[in-house]
């Protein structure tokens, strides 16, 4: 009997040993798999192209300090020129796409989808003391450059800009702070949150729907439920919250209801042709992705009105109607 409870102890403890190995051996593979996800992308540019990369990288650098902040504003756009000639060169460097570029990320907006189909350089100049200048280009993930150059095209426009669909490089511009993807007719649509400055009366946020094709890039699209101004049997291509100059309107993503929400506004002097006369009413509306489409919900954070001594209700986010 002492004998078979031997051999189960020592069973027992090879059997635990084993698992205790196994398990080791798991962590160990998970992590060198993890490093090697990590390191594929680096993997792909050479230790010589990594040089120029780091090169040309603070090269630019100095660049775009003066696109910025040279003394006399005309200046800022020939160092724009000169940085769009620097990246370019740059970014022509086999396997571009996957160089981060993280001493001027912070100074060159370069955003990504969640699926990395592409990247968006973006920045903004300002060359005179009253307007501001919008630039950007679309790179994909090609060993060898695939660039898409965009030209702001946003004064020309004019009243129409929430109606026109724009392509071969025309682009309303802005400066992008978010992209949510969602399924476009089978193809991924990438929804952009954006601010456009370049007027001296007014500011604009900005939802635009980019859409990617073999022929190249193209900018707004009628997934929008909202009739247009100008003609209202049609839907609009983007969305455009004109408003008073110096003041704050918002317009994001609220993470956890997954709805887009923005300041509902009112003309201060009760003037609604006049938008830069628009200030926030205090409301909130915003739009709910549904049926393939961004959808109207007025009211999502309403304003409750209160008498002497009532005491506030919810927040009014969970009392939405969808117009339809």
């Amino acid at each position: 009997m002492s004998n078979l409870i031997i051999f189960l102890t020592e069973n027992s403890l090879g059997l635990v040993f084993g698992i205790a190995m196994l398990k080791r051996y798991f962590v160990i593979v998970v992590y060198v798999l993890a490093l090697m996800a990590g390191g594929r992308a680096f993997g792909q540019i050479s230790p010589q192209d990594m040089d120029k990369f780091q090169i040309m990288e603070d090269s630019m650098l100095v660049t775009i300090d003066s696109m910025y902040n040279a003394f006399i504003p005309d200046t800022h756009t020939f160092y724009c020129e000169r940085f769009v000639k620097q990246l370019v060169r740059t970014l022509k460097i086999p396997n571009s796409f996957y160089y981060p570029f993280d001493k001027f990320k912070d100074k060159v907006n370069i955003m990504y989808p969640d699926d990395r189909s592409f990247r968006l350089f973006n920045w903004a100049i300002i060359p005179t003391l009253i307007s501001e200048r919008y630039y950007g280009a679309i790179q994909l993930p090609q060993a060898q450059l695939k660039l898409y150059p965009l030209f702001d095209c946003s004064e020309e426009l004019g009243k129409g800009a929430e109606d026109s669909i724009l392509s071969g490089g025309k682009w309303y511009g802005a400066i992008y702070y978010r992209i949510i993807t969602h399924d476009v007719d089978g193809k991924n649509g990438y929804t952009l949150f954006g601010y456009n400055g370049s007027s001296p009366i007014s500011n604009k946020k900005v939802l635009d729907v980019l859409m990617l094709a073999d022929n190249g890039v193209t900018f707004g699209a009628p997934i929008f439920a909202v009739a247009s101004e100008s003609n209202p049997q049609q839907r609009i291509n983007r969305f455009i919250l004109e408003y008073k100059k110096g003041v704050q309107v918002s317009m994001n993503l609220d993470t956890e209801k997954q709805m887009i929400y923005f300041d509902k506004l009112v003309s201060q002097y009760n003037d609604p042709g006049r938008k830069y006369t628009y200030v926030p009413s205090g409301e909130y509306d915003g739009f709910k992705w549904y049926d393939k489409q961004w959808n109207y919900v007025r009211d999502l954070i309403p304003v409750q009105i209160l008498k002497d001594g009532d005491a506030p209700g919810g927040t009014g986010k969970d009392e939405i109607q969808i117009q339809k």
